[in-house]
């Protein structure tokens, strides 16, 4: 790729884009990012750097395909909130970003989950793995790639890299800022949502960000519908995470069993609630990503050791004292689709 690159960011002001498009501008490229309110989030991301915020929504193919043009690449970066009306709302945000892919020429990066798989696929994915979900979620996750993968034969190009769960010092919107601590205030106790012996996969936003990106810089080496998996910090016991989290923070720090049974007696009530429910058997088997392929093409993987991972992700929520936390989330009403 040459030095006048432009990416279109869809999601920006979410975890994995605030963090991809940090990564863009830090390596030269122009980022624009579509908001439904352009102007509010230019003054409240203004700490992302030099980005081109463009008035326009998601769901709306026309202010889409206009974002797009003269871009060489398009992140769709997007979710819908708080795990409600996937199919209403994220089937035909992506339509609209492989019609702008088409119209463009621009690839595709589509950030992918471990939703696409269930236990038969376990304990360590490979790309090729079966896609035999066990929830709505992950149904959906598979129709969206089968989507993507579609889009090639009309001359789109696709980059999917999955990862496992995430955190990082922007990510107000995970399990590990919304499950294992607090935002905005020191840590009094750590919440663990998974079986303490299953292996779990994390995915530090940063690294995976500047995987993403030099992967997309590799552009002539990909083929036109293309995954990787990113393996990111992996727990032989889940539960070392959070003895991490204590061992940084205060080694005296409780560490407390995630309420499943509340959430399960309130899921036929609470939306949010029934479909966290769902991906709990993510948290009660080892899921792990196998990345030979990204460390193929990459040379390694980019990797921050653990404890400053955390550290930074600690200081990012504001769980280390010395004022708020500043992260890349979404309000009510600001942007459709937080991530």
């Amino acid at each position: 790729m040459d030095g006048n690159r432009t990416a279109l960011v869809i999601g920006a002001t979410g975890g994995i884009g605030a963090e991809l498009t940090l990564s863009l501008l830090k390596r030269g490229w122009r980022v624009r990012a579509l908001h439904r309110n352009a102007s509010e989030s230019a003054r409240r991301f203004a700490w992302i750097g030099p980005v081109d915020w463009a008035q326009g929504d998601a769901m709306n193919p026309l202010a889409v395909i206009a974002a797009s043009e003269g871009a060489q690449l398009i992140v769709h970066a997007t979710n819908p909130p708080g795990y409600r009306n996937w199919r209403g709302l994220a089937l035909p945000m992506l339509d609209n970003t492989i019609a702008a892919g088409e119209a463009s020429g621009a690839r595709i990066l589509f950030p992918g989950t471990v939703y696409n798989f269930g236990p038969d696929a376990f304990p360590l994915v490979g790309e090729g793995a079966p896609q035999n979900p066990r929830t709505r979620k992950g149904a959906i996750r598979v129709e969206m790639e089968r989507r993507l993968r579609d889009a090639t034969r009309r001359g789109a190009r696709v980059l999917i890299v999955r990862a496992g769960d995430f955190f990082g010092p922007h990510a107000g919107n995970s399990w590990f800022a919304q499950g294992l601590v607090k935002p905005g205030k020191p840590l009094r106790s750590i919440v663990y949502p998974g079986r303490p012996e299953a292996g779990h996969a994390w995915a530090y936003l940063p690294d995976l960000a500047e995987a993403m990106v030099r992967l997309v810089e590799r552009d002539a080496a990909l083929a036109d519908f293309d995954v990787f998996h990113f393996r990111g910090h992996w727990f032989d016991r889940g539960i070392d995470l959070a003895e991490a989290i204590r061992r940084i923070v205060d080694p005296r720090l409780p560490i407390r069993v995630f309420p499943w049974w509340a959430v399960r007696g309130l899921s036929p009530l609470v939306t949010f609630f029934r479909e966290m429910l769902e991906m709990q058997y993510l948290w009660r088997e080892p899921v792990g990503l196998d990345n030979t392929r990204l460390v193929a093409a990459l040379g390694a993987e980019p990797h921050t050791p653990v404890d400053q991972a955390i550290a930074a992700t600690l200081a990012g929520l504001g769980c280390l004292g010395g004022g708020a936390a500043r992260v890349a989330t979404h309000d009510a009403g600001a942007s459709r689709v937080p991530v």
